[in-house]
């Protein structure tokens, strides 16, 4: 049911706002008359207290547009001064994702999110839990000499993740597991004994870091995730390739939430039953 709302109170609500955005916009009367087309005198009987009475809907609409704020936040309809497009910019952007470990922007989500839970659903296996040579081989085509650079800013993830007092957890697909493993696919080629050191360093951040890094093991044939991390309850990220689509509005969070919990609710392994997995895929390698 709405609430009528007596005229004298609109209009004393639309003045203080319009007195606040003016002090926030660092403008004034004059100024504003100059940018909406009217009198100085007709600003000044908006913003005075003896006059109760309220502007057109164009008058408005100017004012809100030239002092950065809404019109329906003027006029007391809602509580958020920012434009709806501000709004929209603030819950959806698009960065650019670089082919390399070196990536200031993911690393600066990890930092914003210090302290919540991080979920995660890499596009292989995760950088931060690679070992150097892996990711040698994976890099160093397209980097060069910045590989050692790379590889530095993933020991630094892995190091902040200790530290940082956040729960990590990682679903993936069971099958990039055993495909690694078995050098097929996108690991083809790779040596029997990089894939075996990468497993027993699996195993050793198992031991080291878990419940508080978790890994989750799905069936890709039965579910589908793209690449996304989700920081807490602040915002979900979607790995495109070239870019990162970011969502900070709670709906589309919270949305991007209960897939991931659903990949863990229906993971054909969990991740107290992955060493198992990998103490097997081990013997295979040997």
């Amino acid at each position: 049911m709405s609430i009528k709302v007596d005229k004298r109170e609109r209009a004393n609500q639309f003045r203080q706002r319009l007195n606040e955005a003016l002090d926030e916009a660092g403008s004034n009367q004059s100024a504003l008359a100059r940018a909406t087309g009217v009198d100085r005198s007709t600003i000044s009987q908006l913003l005075n207290a003896e006059d109760a009475r309220l502007p057109n809907a164009q008058l408005v609409a100017e004012c809100a547009a030239q002092l950065g704020v809404s019109a329906d936040w003027l006029l007391g309809l809602t509580e958020r001064p920012e434009r709806a497009a501000d709004l929209l910019a603030m819950a959806l952007t698009m960065t650019e994702a670089p082919r390399a470990l070196v990536d200031e922007q993911i690393f600066a989500w990890h930092q914003e999110a210090a302290g919540y839970k991080i979920r995660h659903v890499p596009a292989g296996l995760p950088d931060m839990l690679k070992t150097h040579d892996i990711l040698r081989w994976e890099y160093a085509p397209h980097l060069g000499r910045t590989t050692d650079q790379a590889i530095g800013a993933s020991e630094d993830r892995l190091n902040w993740m200790r530290a940082a007092g956040s729960d990590y957890e990682i679903a993936m697909p069971l099958h990039d597991l055993n495909a690694f493993a078995r050098a097929e696919g996108y690991y083809a080629g790779l040596s029997a004994d990089l894939r075996l050191a990468q497993i027993d360093w699996l195993l050793q951040l198992h031991e080291q870091l878990y419940p508080t890094l978790r890994l989750h093991l799905f069936d890709a044939r039965k579910l589908y995730s793209a690449p996304v991390t989700i920081f807490g309850p602040l915002l979900a990220v979607i790995y495109l390739g070239r870019n990162y689509l970011a969502f900070r509005d709670l709906e589309r969070v919270q949305a991007i939430t209960t897939h991931f919990d659903g990949l863990i609710r229906e993971a054909e392994m969990s991740s107290r039953d992955v060493p198992y997995l990998l103490d097997d895929l081990r013997r295979d390698i040997e």
